[in-house]
């Protein structure tokens, strides 16, 4: 007989839902079994989350602090092997936890003999299965074993269950003898190690600004990409990036312009496949004769000074040309008074902005045509068209940018805070400001909602309307991810008078010192009031002049350190513990070759932000929430197969 869930006794649009769920639990038995291990699952602890904003490139820096979880798991090794383990045998059992796979390979190196790799192993195997277990125990054995590799789930998981009273050591050393005489045996200790560290972490949430400033933006994404449980908040670096990689044009200048400034060219050329030829080529023709001296580049590296200089100074005069071109055609922005370039006066080398004339430090535009100011010259046109194929034909390139859309938002709540990357546009009064989305103004939380429809539909459609929204959320003065009147580029390349560089902040960077105001953002977002906390990133809080990031209302957190060597160098981590939520300062990270070789480590300065009076269980956050609408789900399931409104059916065992 075929054994269908269905029963045509009586159709209600309610069970199309529950058949759904009657494909993985055929009969009561089966539903009921999964309704007790989730109410279960429920009562352990929360899982452990890391916030990290403003990463800009650093992508050795971010790797070290992923690997030793935001410096939480050396602490946790002090504390398990304390009394078992010497200063030295810590330090050799630290460097494998945090680098297994280059640790395991210089062991590879250094030791011929199996038996002593054997012994390398069963050494390490010890306390690394000890470890283990701590962490595991504070997963379901669901989701702990989804971080484990395929090929040796079954294997890892019978490991986890020796030694025992009915498993000797010889369990562990005869899976290990094969493991060795097959050359695996330091595959298993490298598969242990990476395990540890992502089972140190339950979610990696990154809340912006992965590009820019520092050396690899690519490779910040490769290693983001490698860990189990990542989730991104879009900042406006990221659409900057992102609007470049679907072939808008102002801002793939935008990017060329601040790739070279910092002289970080080989995220391009080499990560991304998008050679530089052409615009060195308008910049050694066009530009052959011109000192550039205000578009020097920060940093050394292979290319001369002065020609970096010139590409920099021919993609940021293209910059200005195009952006000139999107605000015309976009006039509900109200931006007219950005359109700088045909306010210059060729005649008198000035510049008129709001009504204030200034002098130019610079007057060579060999491309600008005073007539037709926003006009591409030829030479301009055909380079941008050969870097704008480059862009577009990234595989690499648009391979990061799907994996950042698809699991990126504009805010996440977790554990009672609302993390996004910039602010939520207000005015003087505290009043959400609306932006035109979609023909609808929209304000606070509808605003943010209504901007991830239109990034992800760009994405897919690559239309020119939504292309220009991405350039107005890079830098437009509503954009929640921006966060000021202006970004003056152009001033700040042109003019000497620092006035006019002045760039004023959204009045939300003051506000969120007053409590009523977090009280009113909290709420828009459907967070408590009581004990949520705000959290975002975008504005580096000034480590070096005492400011603290968090404000005085005690309910609103900035973690944007500067994380970049190039921007300051520090950086924070917002650890989000079951009894507390702790900020962990990084300072300076060497190298990773210093780490293998000198222990060198980043133990960040720690500062308790809320400690609460009864850890908090799985119950009490999201993932909790979804819990229970997945036992009433399975509740009405069991009633279902009970009333007869749905057939049981055997539980296939055929695999």
């Amino acid at each position: 007989m075929h054994n269908s869930p269905h029963s045509f006794k009586r159709p209600e649009a309610d069970l199309s839902v529950l058949e759904l769920l009657a494909q993985q639990y055929p009969n009561v038995d089966a539903a009921i079994a999964e309704s007790a291990r989730l109410a279960a699952v429920q009562t352990l602890p929360k899982g452990v989350v890391h916030v990290i904003s403003d990463i800009h490139g650093e992508d050795k820096k971010l790797r070290h602090i992923i690997n030793n979880a935001s410096g939480t798991l050396r602490p946790l090794v002090e504390e398990l092997f304390g009394q078992t383990m010497n200063e030295a045998e810590r330090e050799e059992f630290l460097k494998l936890t945090f680098y297994p796979a280059e640790i395991t390979e210089r062991v590879g190196e250094t030791l011929t003999d199996p038996q002593e790799i054997r012994a390398y192993a069963l050494r390490m195997l010890g306390p690394q299965l000890e470890l283990l277990r701590y962490l595991v125990s504070n997963f379901s054995l669901r989701l702990a074993s989804e971080v484990f590799p395929g090929e040796y789930r079954e294997l890892l998981l019978e490991i986890m269950h020796a030694p025992s009273t009915e498993r000797g050591p010889e369990f562990v050393e005869a899976m290990l003898d094969e493991l060795v005489r097959r050359g695996k045996a330091l595959h298993l200790v490298h598969i242990l190690g990476r395990l540890i560290r992502n089972l140190a972490v339950d979610e990696l949430i990154i809340a912006g600004d992965l590009w820019d400033r520092g050396p690899r933006g690519d490779r910040v994404m490769d290693y983001l990409r490698l860990q189990p449980r990542v989730e991104f908040i879009w900042g406006n670096h990221d659409v900057l990036w992102l609007g470049a990689s679907l072939g808008h044009e102002a801002l793939i200048c935008t990017v060329l312009r601040v790739s070279l400034r910092y002289r970080r060219i080989g995220q391009l050329d080499e990560g991304y496949s998008v050679p530089l030829t052409p615009l060195e080529h308008l910049a050694r023709t066009v530009y052959a004769d011109d000192p550039a001296e205000y578009f020097l580049p920060k940093g050394p590296g292979m290319r001369p000074n002065e020609v970096v200089a010139r590409m920099q100074k021919a993609a940021a005069v293209m910059q200005f040309k195009l952006e000139g071109q999107l605000i015309e055609r976009n006039p509900h922005w109200d931006l007219s008074h950005r359109r700088l370039l045909h306010r210059i006066d060729h005649t008198a080398g000035t510049i008129e902005i709001d009504g204030k004339t200034y002098s130019l430090r610079d007057t060579y535009f060999p491309t600008v045509d005073p007539q037709d100011p926003y006009a591409l010259s030829e030479e301009e046109a055909n380079c941008l068209a050969r870097l704008k194929h480059s862009f577009l034909n990234s595989q690499k390139l648009h391979e990061q940018m799907r994996l950042m859309v698809g699991h990126g938002s504009m805010y996440l709540n977790r554990d009672e805070c609302l993390i996004f990357h910039g602010c939520v546009p207000v005015d003087a009064e505290g009043n959400f400001l609306p932006l035109e989305v979609d023909g609808q103004a929209l304000a606070g939380r509808e605003l943010f909602e209504g901007i991830e429809k239109v990034v992800r539909r760009a994405v897919v459609n690559a239309e020119q309307a939504d292309l220009d929204f991405l350039w107005y959320l890079w830098s437009g003065p509503k954009s929640p991810l921006f966060g000021k009147d202006r970004i003056a580029t152009l001033e700040r390349d042109f003019i000497a008078d620092k006035a006019s560089h002045r760039e004023t902040k959204d009045p939300y960077f003051s506000l969120i010192h007053e409590t009523e105001f977090c009280d009113k953002v909290l709420e828009e977002f459907g967070m408590p009031s009581t004990d949520g906390l705000i959290v975002n990133g975008h504005v580096p809080v000034k480590v070096e002049a005492g400011e603290s990031p968090l404000k005085r209302s005690g309910k609103a957190i900035t973690i944007d350190g500067a994380f970049s060597e190039a921007y300051g160098d520090y950086g924070y981590t917002l650890v989000l513990e079951p009894d507390r939520i702790v900020l962990a300062q990084h300072s300076h990270f060497d190298s990773v070759e210093a780490a293998i070789r000198d222990g060198v480590d980043i133990v960040p300065q720690v500062q308790n932000i809320r400690v609460f009076d009864a850890p908090r269980c799985t119950r009490d956050t999201e993932r909790g929430q979804r819990i229970g609408y997945r036992i009433e789900l399975l509740e009405r399931l069991i009633e279902a197969y009970q009333t007869n409104r749905l057939h049981e059916r055997p539980v296939d065992t055929a695999n």
